[in-house]
């Protein structure tokens, strides 16, 4: 089944509308590990995103490149300028043909290599990496916006529980190494109240 640029703007509306919630509850994790914006980070990327109306896009392929451009507008932050190279590279990816639900696997893949040669971590390291390593191999073989979006709740939960007890080793968070033991990756916290929120109708 084709994904379409109707449903990737609406997967940004239901981001946007989820970090209402989740803006102060990502902060509070933050600022156990870091310096306490990763919430206020992603309030301004999302909002950007949305603002920049990828409902009004011609292809998928240009709707990521008004994501990228629109987060790559909205932060300076590491996390957030990944994510924004990250959108900026699907575009790349998906030009000038369809893209399909069974798609989703090999692109989330993709995003995740290109985060990783840019921003020098690896998996293991308990960042979002690790999450979406768990998503693109949740999403495998997944043909629909609603296999996929079970596929990705169960995956997002599972990783964080896995990786919950092991020690932070990269970012900030790496220098309370110890400290990170028993808590959750802020990034990762992140990722997983996204994926619920775009899977989760409201």
């Amino acid at each position: 089944m084709e994904l379409t640029v109707a449903q990737m703007a609406e997967g940004v509306r239901r981001a946007n509308h989820a970090m209402v919630d989740l803006e102060q509850a990502l902060n509070a994790a933050d600022a156990k590990l870091g310096d306490g914006d990763t919430g206020s980070m992603l309030v301004r990327v999302i909002g950007g995103m949305a603002a920049a109306a990828p409902e009004t896009a011609t292809s998928v392929s240009e709707a990521f490149g008004k994501l990228a451009r629109a987060g790559m507008s909205a932060t300076g932050s590491s996390l957030g300028t990944l994510f924004a190279g990250a959108m900026l590279l699907l575009a790349k990816q998906t030009k000038d043909r369809p893209v399909d639900w069974a798609d989703l696997s090999a692109l989330v893949g993709a995003a995740r290599d290109g985060m990783m040669a840019r921003g020098g971590a690896k998996l293991g390291d308990k960042t979002v990496l690790d999450m979406m390593d768990a998503l693109a191999a949740a999403l495998e073989g997944k043909t629909d916006a609603a296999q996929a979006g079970k596929a990705g709740i169960e995956a997002a939960e599972r990783t964080l529980e896995a990786y919950r007890d092991r020690p932070c080793k990269m970012g900030r968070a790496k220098f309370f190494s110890e400290k990170s033991v028993g808590l959750d990756d802020p990034g990762m916290l992140a990722f997983a109240g996204l994926v619920r929120a775009l899977a989760t109708a409201k």
